[in-house]
C-alpha cells in the first residue's frame, strides 16, 4: 500500500461543522490525484454513516474510518481511539457505515486504550467479521499517545488472527525500519505517519530499498526546493492567505529539520504574514544554498 499514493482527510462525522469554506472544498474529491481516500471520525454510527454517504458521493473512493487518533478533544467525545473501550459501539459504527456505501471500508486503531486493556485483536475481530477490507494497526496505545517506541508484538498476532490486510504503523523513519517491521509482523504492508514529514521523498525511498535491498540516492538540493516551494502554493491556494500562510510554518519547519539545525531561517520565516512574502523567503534560501 502506497501512503504516497492515497489522498486522505479526517472529516467530523457531525454536519453541523460542514459549513466553513474549508470544509466545503474537502468534501470535493473527484479531481484529487490517486486514490481518494477519505478519513472520518465521530462517535455515532448514523452521523458516521451519513458522512461517509457524503463523501463518497463527492468522489471518495474509500472510507476510512478513525479509531486511533490519541487526541484528547477527540477522546472526549468518545472518538479516535476512545472507541477501543466500547467494543460493541465499535461493531454498531462498522456495520453502520459499512452497509451505508458502496466503497470499501477500512479501518484505522491503535493496540489498545491503555497497557492493561490491549484488545486489538477483539477489535480486528469484529472488524472483520463486520465487513472492514483493511485493517492499520498503530503499535502504541492510547495512552501511550507518541511516547516511547512502539511495539509490534500486538500487530504480529493481529496478523494472525484475521484474514483481511494489516497495515503495521508505527515509528517507521528509515527503509531498514520500514523491513524490519515488515518482516517481523508479517504485515501486509506498512504505513507511514510522521515518518514522512518534511521528506514525501521517503515513500519511493522505502520501495527501492524493498524492491533492491539498496538505498536509493538522496534527492538533489534542487529536487527539495522544487517540491518544498510546489507544497507550499499548493497550501495557499487550498487553504487561503491566512490559513495558508500558517499551515506553510509547520511544514516549512518539518522539511527543513536538517538543512537549518540551529533554526535561525525558521525563526524568520515564521514571522512572514503574506503568501508572497514566504515565497520570497523561500527561492532567497534557496538561491544562498544552491
Amino acid at each position: 500500500m502506497g501512503a504516497g499514493l492515497a489522498v486522505s482527510e479526517m472529516v467530523s462525522a457531525n454536519p453541523k461543522v460542514w459549513n466553513t469554506n474549508k470544509s466545503k472544498r474537502r468534501l470535493v474529491h473527484s479531481e484529487d490525484a490517486g486514490i481518494r481516500s477519505v478519513q472520518i471520525a465521530g462517535s455515532d454510527p448514523q452521523e458516521l454513516a451519513f458522512a461517509a454517504q457524503i463523501n463518497v458521493d463527492n468522489g471518495a473512493q474509500i472510507i476510512d474510518i478513525n479509531m486511533g487518533c490519541p487526541a484528547k478533544k477527540v477522546n472526549k467525545k468518545l472518538a479516535g481511539s476512545a472507541l477501543l473501550k466500547e467494543p460493541a459501539l465499535v461493531e454498531q459504527i462498522i456495520q453502520a457505515v459499512v452497509n451505508k456505501v458502496d466503497v470499501p471500508v477500512t479501518l484505522k486503531i491503535r493496540t489498545g486504550w491503555c497497557e492493561n486493556s490491549r484488545n486489538g485483536i477483539e477489535i480486528a475481530k469484529i472488524a472483520e467479521i463486520n465487513g472492514i477490507q483493511s485493517l492499520v494497526v498503530h503499535g502504541r496505545t492510547r495512552s501511550d499517545f507518541y511516547k516511547g517506541d512502539a511495539e509490534y508484538d500486538t500487530i504480529k498476532a493481529i496478523k494472525q488472527a484475521v484474514s483481511i490486510p494489516v497495515v503495521a504503523n508505527g515509528d517507521i523513519t528509515s527503509v531498514e525500519k520500514a523491513s524490519q517491521v515488515l518482516n517481523y509482523t508479517g504485515a501486509d504492508a506498512i504505513m507511514v505517519g510522521r515518518g514522512a514529514q518534511g521528506r514525501p521523498w521517503f515513500f519511493r525511498e522505502i520501495n527501492h530499498y524493498l524492491k533492491t535491498g539498496q538505498q536509493l540516492a538522496s534527492p538533489s538540493m534542487e529536487e527539495i526546493r522544487s517540491i518544498l516551494i510546489g507544497h507550499v502554493q499548493e497550501l495557499h491556494k487550498f487553504y487561503g492567505d491566512f490559513m495558508g500562510v500558517r499551515f506553510a510554518r509547520k511544514h516549512v519547519s518539518w522539511y527543513l529539520q536538517t538543512l537549518d539545525p540551529e533554526k535561525q531561517f525558521r525563526s524568520i520565516f515564521n514571522a512572514l504574514e503574506s503568501e508572497q512574502q514566504q515565497l520570497e523567503a523561500l527561492t532567497r534560501y534557496f538561491d544562498n544554498l544552491i
